[in-house]
């Protein structure tokens, strides 16, 4: 064998060892390591207002957050007889609140014969309460009938559970991830024991009415002329699939100037559903690089631009690879990442955040492509640095895209945090029971997502919205969105 192929050889084997040696690293990140992805440079700048390679911008950012992975086994509740004892009666210890109701009609004359009683059952904070309704009933003169007071407008007709129950029940679900279970047991404590099975039907039930929100929710984010989306996996039973799970997946879109995210259960990650959905959509559209965007590449209505973050983590999982060259292109991140913050800090409207871009970033994205460029053929296309420059480079244009307007944002990060939620539910209820099921998640992460995008309390805004619905105009639903809600 000749020196050269020996030589080629070689270098073949030490790249395959390395690729090796790098999918080993990350799957033991995946596994046991944090999942953070902050970077912090192995040389600091002496001076920390020092931006160290291209100007004056400082190269610090705010630390994020630690994330930590939570998990837990619990064993399926055993069938419930098929044979339903009925309805059990609402424990008396409860604290009854006395409503008494009277007729509409004039009971003048009448003669008062007696109460019919409902109960329902409802919640605040700590603790279960019954309202007990007391409704007058009284007897026309010459036997000519009865008159009886009227229940006020509830949403949930025949149901013992009130709103605030309701709220209170969806928000332990789908906020504090609690399951239905727990929350139940939890009742069971204070002396109220219902079956899990009311809970899901009760939330089917709270799903079904509030689905118009989410309706009204949907069209007006996809009006927006800006609009973030990705999507993420949701494990699902299919009756279709014996004692398996189907992969199907959470598609959420943001409204970033109007702080308002919308959840939309879909089967499949294939190209069909965002078209669909983007139809009729034009302006800015924020992605990641997955294949199912390229299709909005060449669409005249649409401005394409790609998450920044993604391309930085490329060159974070590159550390153990080439250290000298991802810490370079790490720094250069942090520094655009730097002004960002300022303008956050400074309240920069969107025309100064873009002057601001204009004048600071401009450079060093021109600096870090350049750097880029001279580095490309000194690397193997296979190695985790080749992938992380051949990434950037293939997009450059939708990455830096971003300072041509102030109003849009350098990455997808605010839409990731909006979904966080669904991923620490997957680890609490793992899996939807049904397509149905996963479709009514959606309802409700659409709802609590926008709710925490404006700092309402979600049970509060629950409850409010369910004891509006039954009486507010169809035609004007959009007043009852999280961003316009206002408690009277």
């Amino acid at each position: 064998m000749s020196k050269a192929l020996e030589d080629q050889t070689r270098e073949e084997l030490i790249a395959t060892v390395g690729q090796l040696q790098f999918r080993l690293s990350e799957l033991e990140r995946m596994i046991f390591g944090r999942k953070s992805e902050r970077f912090v440079p192995s040389v600091p700048s002496a001076d920390p207002l020092q931006m160290g390679l291209f100007g004056e911008m400082p190269s610090e950012v705010a630390p994020e957050p630690v994330k930590e992975q939570i998990t837990y086994e619990r064993q399926k509740p055993k069938a419930k007889n098929a044979n339903h004892p009925g309805r059990n009666e609402l424990p008396a210890h409860l604290e009854r609140i006395e409503i008494e109701l009277q007729p509409e009609e004039d009971t003048s004359g009448m003669k008062f014969i007696g109460w019919e009683v409902s109960e329902k059952l409802g919640y605040e904070v700590g603790r279960l309460y019954v309202k007990h309704y007391k409704r007058a009933k009284y007897a026309r003169p010459d036997e000519a009938g009865i008159v009886c007071a009227s229940l006020p407008a509830h949403l949930f007709d025949k149901c013992i559970a009130e709103p605030s129950l309701m709220a209170k029940i969806s928000v332990g679900k789908y906020v504090d991830h609690l399951p239905v279970d727990r929350q139940f047991k939890a009742f069971k404590r204070e002396g109220v024991n219902l079956p899990t099975s009311t809970a899901y039907d009760w939330i089917k039930l709270c799903a079904s009415r509030i689905e118009v929100v989410q309706e009204a929710l949907s069209k007006l984010i996809l009006s927006s002329d800006y609009l973030q989306v990705d999507e993420s996996p949701i494990q699902v039973l299919d009756k279709e699939l014996k004692g398996k799970t189907h992969r199907g997946y959470m598609w959420v879109f943001r409204d970033p100037v109007r702080k308002l995210v919308f959840f939309h259960y879909h089967p499949g990650r294939d190209k069909n559903f965002p078209k669909e959905q983007l139809k009729n959509f034009k302006g800015y559209l924020q992605t990641d690089a997955y294949g199912a965007y390229d299709q909005f590449k060449q669409h005249p209505d649409i401005i394409p631009l790609h998450c920044m973050a993604h391309a930085r983590r490329e060159f974070e999982k590159a550390l153990s690879n080439d250290k000298a060259r991802a810490e370079h292109a790490l720094q250069c991140f942090q520094q655009l990442y730097a002004l960002e913050k300022k303008a956050r800090d400074q309240n920069l409207d969107y025309d100064e955040r873009k002057a601001l871009r204009q004048e600071k970033a401009v450079p060093i994205l021109d600096e870090l492509e350049a750097w880029m460029e001279q580095n490309l053929n000194q690397t193997t296309p296979s190695s985790p640095i080749g992938v992380a420059l051949r990434y950037y480079l293939a997009r450059k244009g939708y990455f830096r895209r971003y300072i041509d307007d102030g109003k849009l944002e350098i990455d997808n990060n605010l839409i990731e945090n909006a979904i966080r939620p669904l991923a620490l539910g997957r680890k609490n209820y793992l899996f939807a029971g049904s397509h149905e099921a996963a479709q009514r998640a959606a309802i409700f992460y659409s709802i609590f997502a926008c709710c925490a995008q404006h700092n309402i309390n979600p049970s509060a805004y629950l409850n409010d919205v369910l004891c509006r619905l039954p009486l507010h105009p169809i035609n004007k639903i959009e007043e009852l969105l999280p961003h316009r809600w206002k408690i009277d």
